[in-house]
């Protein structure tokens, strides 16, 4: 899809807020900045949930909920959000990937809740939030994953998202300078998912957020 276009999505699972945006990296963009922004997440972090079991954070006791829900066991297939703090948490620097893949990474350990970028020419809408069917799965970065019992995003090609990874046909290339960004939100959290993307962007320097869209 072009980022200037409507976006739809329609959601059959209880309790989920989706927050979509497109993402655009300025000529100005300066990584520095951003790496900056995220090291200091990491270091927020560490003081805050440091000493404490990760799942306690009420963001991921709402998510592991809605798992459950779906049908998933979220202490064996946990919500990217919670795997990405557990690594922050045991002391592991997260690399440097790509800028808006790392503007995501610093996105997730804000909000607490899954976000992922995609390439927005892979996405094809409409889009529907469901629960896998026997039989689905997704090639992930490391090997494919059985989508049955889990929320899963799909488009008018096939499901391509979770709240745990994606597929690899949405991922983006090193030269990538555009993305769609998905906010996977707990609905029973009352707060702006779309104010946390613009502050962090403003704040991580020429990141563009716009259009946005806001589903469940």
């Amino acid at each position: 899809m072009e980022l200037n276009e409507t976006l739809t999505c329609r959601t059959e699972l209880p309790g989920w807020r989706l927050y979509f945006a497109g993402l655009q990296l300025t000529d100005t963009f300066d990584p520095e900045r951003l790496a900056g922004r995220l090291a200091a997440a990491q270091a927020e972090l560490r003081q805050r949930l440091g000493g404490s079991e990760a799942a306690s954070a009420p963001e991921f006791e709402s998510l592991r909920e809605l798992f459950r829900a779906a049908g998933t066991n979220p202490s064996r297939y946990r919500p990217s959000s919670e795997a990405l703090a557990r690594r922050v948490l045991k002391g592991d620097a997260l690399p440097r990937i790509q800028p808006l893949v790392d503007f995501n990474n610093l996105l997730s350990l804000r909000t607490l809740c899954p976000c992922c970028v995609m390439a927005p020419e892979a996405v094809t809408p409409p889009l529907l939030l469901r629960r896998g069917k026997a039989g689905e799965s997704v090639q992930g970065l490391r090997a494919a994953m059985d989508l049955e019992g889990k929320p899963v995003l799909e488009d008018a090609r096939g499901p391509f998202g979770t709240p745990i990874t994606d597929d690899h046909r949405v991922i983006l290339a090193p030269a990538h300078r555009r993305a769609l960004l998905v906010v996977y939100q707990p609905a029973a959290l009352a707060w702006d998912a779309g104010r946390a993307v613009r502050d962090e962007a403003a704040a991580a320097g020429q990141i563009l957020v716009g259009p946005e869209w806001i589903f469940g």
